[in-house]
């Protein structure tokens, strides 16, 4: 169980018992989580997993949650082969572990998850959901590629695009208030650069008293009082989804 006092980030909680309703598959140099709805769609969501990477219980959850949406959900994983961080690993070396896995370094990837999934998915419409490490390369694709059509935002670290807002695609971005790693004072300043240089529709919405990860986390089994935000921030997810695909 996570300690809610001093929270990891991106805490894993207690999702280690989930094992998924998808299928794992091989894209291009790429493996990935997929995940189909029962009835045919051509909308689908690529799910950018975070530091802990795409076989994480915690995010097959949400691509599963996609899928009962309605969504073909797909997980692929952006760290090609590299492992993903462990909460054994020693945070100090965290910096340079993630210099190397570049966030705005995934458009390789990306082409090649939104090919599989127009060819063999039948998708048509397409849109993306990241969290932490996945959040800020969702920023990254909604700055430059044309081809998806809109984006959540779940927590991503704002500093890395924070000279960027003119968005190509809808996007909503999802932060929690208590958040350790990214001070409010970011958030507040994203706003403000995005009223004056945005031309399309985006939202930044700050859920009361959350701390990273709170989405994806299964923190309604450890402080009850967290679950209202937690099914509210998955909800606003679903919702922003099903108003641009």
């Amino acid at each position: 169980m996570a300690n809610e006092s001093r929270p990891f980030p991106c805490d894993i909680g207690d999702r280690f018992d989930y094992g998924g309703r998808g299928q794992e598959v091989q894209v291009g140099h790429i493996k990935a989580y997929v995940c189909k709805p029962s009835a045919s769609t051509d909308k689908a969501v690529i799910v950018v997993h975070d530091i802990f990477g795409w076989q994480l219980p915690n995010t097959r959850y949400i691509a599963d949650m996609l899928t009962t949406n309605g969504y073909i959900a797909i997980c692929p994983d952006f760290f090609v082969g590299q492992e993903a961080w462990k909460l054994s690993n020693d945070w100090a070396s965290f910096d340079d572990w993630v210099k190397t896995r570049d966030a705005s370094k995934i458009d390789k990837e990306v082409d090649v998850v939104i090919k599989y999934l127009k060819d063999q998915c039948g998708a048509k419409k397409i849109g993306v959901v990241g969290f932490c490490w996945g959040g800020a390369a969702v920023q990254h694709l909604m700055l430059k590629n044309p081809h998806l059509k809109t984006g959540v935002s779940l927590y991503g670290v704002i500093r890395r695009f924070e000279d960027k807002q003119n968005l190509l695609h809808p996007t909503l971005f999802i932060f929690g208030e208590k958040d350790d790693i990214i001070p409010l004072e970011q958030v507040t300043l994203l706003e403000q650069k995005l009223k004056q240089n945005c031309k399309v529709d985006y939202e930044v919405k700050i859920y009361p008293g959350q701390t990273h990860g709170f989405v994806h986390r299964k923190r309604e089994d450890i402080n009850p009082q967290d679950k209202p935000y937690i099914e509210e921030g998955r909800k606003d997810m679903i919702n922003w989804l099903n108003k641009y695909l």
